[in-house]
């Protein structure tokens, strides 16, 4: 019988918990990039297969050898660099444009001064950067050497959400990441929210897929109104 946790914030909890146990923590974080290359990671990244996006990444790196150069090359350079990411004919010019404004802070291209704000004013300033949302900013404070407390949601972390009824689908996922944060214990350190973006995010990749989740291999079957309904609906074609 399907039982859900009445308290919003001691169901994702439970949740947090019972994927831990699946996936881990004390996950190792996968960059260790400073936080301007870690935004530029991130705004290749968009709507992009990790492989496609690191690869534009090492193709920036290789062929202009700074993030100053990138700025000042020509535009239909850059856009061959980052060929394999989608829409590298926009994300070639607003790449120049967020690396042309950056300085404008305090003359300098970096994001090294990130380290002394306020995480809530850090991310309101990144989102000032054309282009730059919430899940992006979460992302350069979390990924990178900043090693901040912020919580990025991709879309596999955004569907499982949804699809355990935690938030509304309607939400959309740049709302949704202040949310499903909000719902987080407050004494969480860094580590564990970013381990709750991983367990969510791998949950997503490995089980609870866009088509066809496999409900049955699911930890999470019992407390899942979506999983109940889906093997009811198998049961009954059945």
């Amino acid at each position: 019988m399907l039982t859900i946790i009445p308290d919003k914030k001691e169901f994702v909890l439970e949740v947090h918990h019972r994927l831990s146990e699946v996936y881990g923590s004390q996950i190792k974080y996968f960059h260790d990039l400073d936080p301007l290359s870690e935004l530029v990671s991130s705004l290749l990244s968009h709507r992009t297969k990790n492989r496609d996006s690191g690869l534009a990444f090492t193709n920036l790196k290789n062929l202009f050898g700074s993030w100053e150069n990138v700025r000042d090359a020509p535009t239909d350079t850059v856009q061959a660099a980052i060929k394999p990411c989608t829409w590298p004919e926009q994300k070639a010019p607003r790449l120049q444009q967020v690396l042309s404004l950056i300085p404008q802070h305090n003359g300098v291209l970096s994001l090294d001064f990130l380290t002394d704000m306020d995480v809530t004013a850090a991310r309101k300033w990144l989102e000032e950067l054309p282009g730059v949302g919430p899940k992006t900013s979460a992302a350069v404070m979390s990924f990178s050497s900043l090693r901040a407390k912020a919580l990025p949601v991709d879309s596999h972390h955004f569907r499982v959400a949804v699809r355990l009824g935690i938030i509304n689908a309607k939400i959309g996922e740049a709302k949704a990441n202040r949310v499903l944060e909000n719902l987080l214990p407050p004494e969480f350190t860094a580590q564990e929210v970013y381990d709750n973006h991983q367990v969510m995010m791998r949950h997503g990749q490995k089980v609870c897929f866009h088509f066809k989740p496999a409900c049955t291999d699911c930890v999470l079957l019992d407390v899942c109104p979506t999983g109940e309904n889906t093997l009811s609906q198998q049961s009954i074609l059945l």
